[in-house]
């Protein structure tokens, strides 16, 4: 079965914010721990090293707050990402398999190997286990609680601080031994760096509870909606097409959601997530699960929520244009007014509510008219 490699990372970010991030390198890796656990899960070993900055050369004060390293010790304690990463792979061996607490740190670690020009060492898909995910599953609500929430839920002993990436390996560590792991070991999940370039890497994964489906890139969402492979929903339980009750709505441009019914295994709720690749191109991660009539009920009242946001913002918009059609209006107006080629009462067509104040200034009225 081989061994469980539990990550862990500490990572720096430009002292300037976002105006001097570097788009290719938005969080630069300063510390990379692990533990090794056997088939029972008991750990076995113990890899650390510090990593000295090379990009983002002055610690963030926050980080350096949270971690309590100090850029005195980055510097002379610190390796090359290129030595630290080698001794990691070196380190994990063969035969494993990655787990970390969230799903971050797998992305940051292959932007970081990417950046410093090395080959990536994962294969595509990079397939791991989310122990977040995984302890809120156990849980029985999906919440994804923090670490140290679950070190205390579970009355694992606190002998070591956290926020630093050996300690929270360590825990994290202690944690898998300690929940159910192996009850909930088919929830695997993927990560998104290695994006599908081509039909036939894209990715149908089956779960006991629910399916998902990663597309591949395309250059617009336009193009990804368009796509029937994007928006077709098919039974998690036994893959037929189905036939929607509520067509793919959005609440938020990146979140879409349906309704579709099974002949055989009833209610089954469609989730698409629009996300952005390395390069910039677009694709889609698809999940559908069988729901109950509570969860029919709150899709609707999703469903008419948006409706409601939808009619909302096309009103305003409306009305944005009206105000400026009546500025022009105005403008127009003033125009004529000081030519003196108009007298007496005058219309002001597709007038906004907004623009009346400016009307009153200029002596106009809500019939429309206005005196020169």
């Amino acid at each position: 079965m081989g061994h469980f490699i539990v990550l862990d990372l500490e990572w720096n970010q430009s002292s300037g914010g976002r105006e001097t991030s570097m788009d290719r390198l938005p969080f630069e890796i300063i510390e990379i721990g692990a533990v090794k656990l056997d088939e029972n899960l008991r750990i076995i070993s113990e890899f650390s090293r510090l990593v000295r900055p090379q990009v983002y050369k002055t610690l963030h004060y926050k980080i350096s707050e949270v971690t309590h390293l100090s850029q005195e010790k980055l510097e002379q304690q610190g390796e090359r990402f290129e030595k630290a990463m080698e001794d990691f792979l070196s380190w994990c061996g063969t035969d494993f398999r990655l787990c970390t607490w969230g799903s971050m740190d797998l992305t940051e670690l292959q932007r970081n190997v990417v950046y410093h020009g090395m080959e990536l060492p994962f294969g595509k898909p990079l397939f791991y286990y989310d122990l977040q995910k995984i302890y809120g599953l156990i849980r029985g609500d999906g919440r994804r609680e923090s670490l140290d929430t679950a070190v205390e839920e579970l009355g694992i002993e606190q002998g070591r601080p956290f926020h630093r990436a050996l300690d929270d390996a360590w825990y994290t560590g202690l944690v898998m031994g300690k929940m159910d792991f192996y009850s909930m070991m088919e929830y695997f999940s993927v990560d998104y760096y290695q994006t599908p370039e081509i039909e036939e890497e894209e990715l149908r994964l089956k779960f006991p509870t629910y399916a998902k489906f990663v597309s591949r890139t395309w250059d617009t969402k336009e193009e990804l909606l368009r796509e029937k492979q994007v928006t077709d929903v098919m039974c998690c339980k036994c893959r037929r097409l189905l036939k929607k009750k509520i067509r793919w709505f959005s609440v938020n441009q990146k979140q879409y959601f349906c309704l579709a019914v099974c002949p055989e295994h009833g209610y089954v709720k469609g989730k698409l997530r629009i996300k952005r690749s390395e390069d910039g191109s677009v694709f889609a991660v698809q999940t559908v699960k069988l729901t109950d009539e509570a969860g029919v009920e709150l899709l609707v009242h999703r469903c008419e929520e948006a409706k409601k946001k939808r009619a909302e913002r096309a009103k305003a918009k409306k009305e944005r244009e009206e105000d400026k059609d009546s500025v022009l209006s105005l403008f127009l107006f003033s125009i004529v007014s000081t030519s003196g080629a108009v007298s007496g009462r005058i219309p002001y067509p597709g007038l906004g509510k907004n623009a009346w104040p400016l009307l009153r200034q200029t002596g106009g009225n809500r019939n429309g008219c206005g005196r020169i």
